[in-house]
Order: C-alpha cells, then sequence, then structure tokens
C-alpha cells in the first residue's frame, strides 16, 4: 500500500521520467511502474507529505507542506469524488478520472504548478479516458 496526497494521483498521469532529482525520479519512475503494471495495488489518500514529497530533495523551499498545495489536494479529491483517510485500489482511482475529470479542468485545478506547461497532465488524462493507463516511461 502507498500513501498519496491529492494532487500525485494527477501527478503520476503526466509522469513522463522528469522529477526534482535523481532520487526523487527514481522513486517516482518505481510508484508508476508499480501502479501501471499492478492496478490493483492499493492507495492510502493522506492529508499532506505522501510516498512521493519522502524524497523532494532537501534544497530551498520544502513545497509539500504549503497551503496551496494542501489546497491543490482537496480540489481534486473532491473532483474526483475521493477522500482523505480512504483506501482504494488504484484501478477505482482511474475509473474516478474517467468519471470526473476533463483534461480541460488541468487549467484550474493544477494552475501554478510549474509542470503544467508541458501538457503531459492533459495527455495523461486524455489517454485514462481511452483507457489506456499510465504510459510507459522511458
Amino acid at each position: 500500500m502507498y500513501k498519496l496526497r491529492g494532487h500525485h494521483l494527477l501527478c503520476l498521469l503526466g509522469y513522463r521520467g522528469m522529477g526534482y532529482s535523481a532520487e526523487y525520479i527514481e522513486n517516482m519512475t518505481h510508484l508508476h511502474h508499480i501502479l501501471r503494471t499492478k492496478p490493483d495495488t492499493i492507495i492510502h489518500l493522506v492529508d499532506g507529505p505522501d510516498h512521493l514529497c519522502k524524497k523532494y530533495p532537501n534544497s530551498g523551499k520544502y513545497h509539500c507542506q504549503d497551503i496551496h498545495i494542501y489546497k491543490r489536494d482537496e480540489l481534486i479529491l473532491e473532483k474526483l469524488a475521493l477522500h482523505e483517510g480512504q483506501k482504494v485500489q488504484w484501478k477505482e482511482i482511474e475509473e474516478s478520472i474517467r468519471n470526473y475529470v476533463n483534461p480541460s479542468d488541468i487549467s484550474y485545478m493544477c494552475e501554478t504548478c510549474s509542470w503544467r506547461s508541458y501538457g503531459v497532465c492533459e495527455e495523461g488524462i486524455h489517454d485514462i479516458h481511452q483507457g489506456k493507463g499510465l504510459r510507459k516511461v522511458k
């Protein structure tokens, strides 16, 4: 079981092997691969730092505790009809994305995200809508 916060559910859709540090990328790639190949994996939805935050580089401002990130988490969980404390399979999260999220929702849900300009999260949502699941990271 992996602990994930709300916004990371969408970050995983757009993940293409880029990140904040080599250690962060290795951690994210590992989790991404597990979820892509084992969609029955249980995710415990948490409020605050999670499995991915553990490897956020210890340099500069630690954005994982920023109030804006908490608000983004809350907005995304609400949009997905999920809630903090819930334990769900990754495939159920993908189903919620199919049912409740459109690619254009990224523009307001993740408005201040520095990764948004790449457009990969919208592509990831589109892939989920088509039943493709997570893209393989090269």
